[in-house]
């Protein structure tokens, strides 16, 4: 059983009141940093991009201590997103590693003073064999500026650590603007959804990336009837596909004109129903949806407009397919 710490108040407003303050001093070197993108910060980032983009091989993520662990971030949501990257730790670089660095990479070295004693294993071999190298760091004047290919240089601000040793305002910049390279390339190669979906098949997020067309119940299972089926044949067709609903097609051209539910069949209950034909009660102009649609969009249209079902139309409206939110939680979309 777990042990109830019971929590002081006077304690419990320190605490927030630290909480408070770190992410204020966080909050407005986050704002010091946009700023500076209207500077020379931001011509060297247009650079940066630019280098990438000219590169034929990889960005070569690497740092030391907690700003290497910012570049194995940064990696991951580079090679996440299109742009293949991968990290290399920088003292196992003067072991071996550096055999993984081809002429053709991009490097992006991080250190916040640009001058870890670390990298200079990995600078060396970027000067020996001319591998371009971008600098991400905080001190314009550091021998990681004076060497790097393009140099980022961000906001001299003071870290939130009250006694201001441990690496916290740093390293948030630093992940800042790791991610703004990585989004700035995704937007300019029109990296789209489903290519996301590519890098990330498992889990909620490859559920919600997925598209209809990979789960939707198709052909013969679907409940489609013509406008004229008289309602006693209808429901009968409703009840053996289980869907709770019947797609109304034009018996000529094949497009779905209209559809019945369970809730029209409760509208419309009374005693002269069976002698009704489906056309008399259906509900025209029905919510389709197309093959391509994203899994986690068909979920917000059926949460957004409480139904249960969606039939999936081809270009001319042709019912091709149908998915059920049963089927949505069931493959882990939310």
């Amino acid at each position: 059983m777990a042990k109830v710490i019971e929590v002081d108040p006077e304690g419990l407003r320190s605490w927030i009141g630290s909480a408070k303050r770190t992410l204020t001093i966080e909050s407005e070197a986050m704002a010091r940093l946009i700023q500076a993108l209207d500077g020379p910060l931001g011509r060297a980032f247009g650079e940066a991009i630019r280098l990438i983009k000219q590169g034929s091989g990889r960005v070569i993520m690497t740092g030391m201590g907690k700003s290497g662990h910012i570049a194995r971030k940064i990696a991951a949501t580079l090679a996440s997103t299109g742009t293949p990257s991968f990290f290399v730790h920088p003292a196992e670089a003067s072991h071996g590693d550096l055999g993984m660095i081809g002429r053709d990479d991009i490097i992006i070295m991080i250190s916040n003073s640009g001058e870890t004693a670390e990298l200079r294993a990995v600078l060396d071999y970027a000067k020996r064999f001319q591998v371009k190298m971008i600098g991400l760091t905080s001190r314009a004047d550091s021998t990681l500026s004076h060497h790097a290919d393009v140099a980022l240089c961000l906001p001299d601000c003071r870290e939130a650590c009250p006694i201001g040793m441990a690496p916290t305002t740093s390293t948030m910049l630093q992940l800042a603007i790791g991610d703004a390279l990585a989004l700035a390339l995704l937007e300019d190669r029109g990296f789209n959804a489903a290519q996301f979906k590519t890098f990330h098949p498992g889990g909620l997020l490859g559920a919600a990336l997925t598209h209809v067309k990979d789960f939707m119940h198709k052909a013969s299972q679907l409940p489609l009837v013509a406008p004229t089926t008289p309602m006693a044949e209808a429901l009968v067709t409703m009840t053996q596909k289980s869907f709770g609903c019947l797609g109304v097609v034009d018996g000529e051209s094949g497009e779905l004109i209209g559809i019945f539910t369970d809730g029209d069949l409760r509208r419309h209950m009374s005693r002269d129903l069976i002698d009704l034909t489906v056309s008399d009660v259906m509900t025209r102009t029905p919510r389709t949806i197309v093959s391509d649609t994203l899994a986690s969009e068909a979920l917000e249209i059926l949460n957004s407009t409480k139904i249960t079902s969606l039939f999936v139309v081809d270009d001319k409206n042709r019912p091709v397919g149908l998915v059920h939110v049963h089927d949505l939680l069931r493959h882990g979309v939310q």
